[in-house]
């Protein structure tokens, strides 16, 4: 498996347990033995953490993103300067 193939499983694993985890806080809150008043200020509270775990997932995936391509074109220029040497 090659480096980004492996950072992709990896980063879907990361979101995998991400959502799971939402997901269960959502349940807990929804089953917890609370006023509606501190049920309102946990969700409030998830769902800015939610909001700050979707900027870091964006900004890493737009990180691998650009390495990516990064990578793509200096392998693009290698085999482009390999060729233009053989030819001459």
């Amino acid at each position: 498996m090659s480096n980004n193939e492996e950072k992709g499983v990896a980063l879907n694993f990361l979101a995998g347990i991400g959502i799971g985890a939402i997901i269960g806080a959502g349940v807990a809150l929804l089953f917890a033995p609370k006023s509606g008043t501190e049920t309102r200020e946990d969700i409030k509270s998830a769902m800015h953490e939610l909001s700050k775990s979707t900027e870091d997932f964006r900004r890493k995936s737009a990180e691998m993103v650009e390495s990516a391509k990064a990578k793509v074109q200096e392998t693009i220029n290698k085999r482009r300067a390999e060729e233009e040497s053989g030819e001459a």
